[in-house]
């Protein structure tokens, strides 16, 4: 049996700082649009679905799906690791790459590159494009064996069933955790969208670059020569892992 590989893509329309922010358009394409482009172009993924939540709030995010012809799992809106364990139950694989839909600057070949060596190493349990950081934020993508994703799911308590992932890469001893790495690092800027200034910073993006994804070293280096740009988003702080 061949090995397949699954993205999700969590979406919800609910949002502390920027309700709705899945659905803004960037260069006319909806926010998820971007993540669902990123992730199909990488050419690593078996299926692709989305997975959001049973509140009536994310019918928008169900009928986008529909529109942008990508498959839709509904579940839990709080108990986020638990609806992709529905996703995978509903499309099985051994492997799950997950996406947030806040991020649509992902870079198909940092997507590829990440899938192409879980693939490449059997008995690894998760990897990252982001341990540690060097990407920008928003840029870098994980992948979780599927038998060590239900694994988390019997573990995982409290702010790790909102960051799925989490239990696995901060219990080391428990799994087999590998991090990528992109020098040199771009960890100090900021392309995902959580807040007002992280929209603007992205309407400048899309306005030079349009509507196509751009490598992300061109996006860095445009970045660097350009700290007007840069400097929009600067002040955002990320939330803390606990504070889910």
């Amino acid at each position: 049996m061949s090995f397949r590989m699954t993205g999700i893509i969590q979406a919800r329309m609910g949002s502390t700082r920027l309700p709705g922010k899945v659905l803004v358009p960037l260069a006319g394409r909806p926010v998820l649009g971007w993540v669902i482009r990123a992730a199909g172009e990488s050419g690593v993924l078996d299926d692709l679905v989305v997975a959001t939540t049973d509140l009536a709030e994310d019918d928008a995010v169900a009928a986008a799906c529909e529109r942008l012809g990508v498959a839709v799992h509904r579940g839990s809106a709080d108990d986020v690791l638990d609806r992709f364990l529905g996703a995978l139950e509903a499309h099985p694989a051994d492997a799950v790459m997950r996406f947030t839909a806040d991020c649509p600057l992902l870079d198909p070949a940092v997507i590829r590159t990440v899938g192409t060596a879980f693939r490449a190493l059997p008995g690894l349990d998760y990897v990252s494009g982001g341990l540690p950081h060097t990407l920008p934020r928003g840029l870098d993508a994980e992948v979780i064996g599927a038998a060590a994703l239900r694994r988390v799911g019997r573990a995982a308590t409290g702010e790790h069933r909102v960051h799925v992932t989490s239990y696995a890469y901060t219990h080391p001893a428990e799994f087999t955790v590998m991090g990528l790495t992109f020098p040199p690092s771009a960890a100090h800027l900021r392309v995902t969208l959580d807040t007002p200034a992280d929209l603007a910073l992205l309407q400048a993006v899309t306005g030079k670059f349009g509507d196509a994804p751009i490598p992300y070293r061109e996006l860095v280096d445009w970045l660097e020569l350009n700290p007007e740009v840069r400097a929009l988003n600067a002040d955002v702080r990320q939330k803390a892992l606990a504070e889910g």
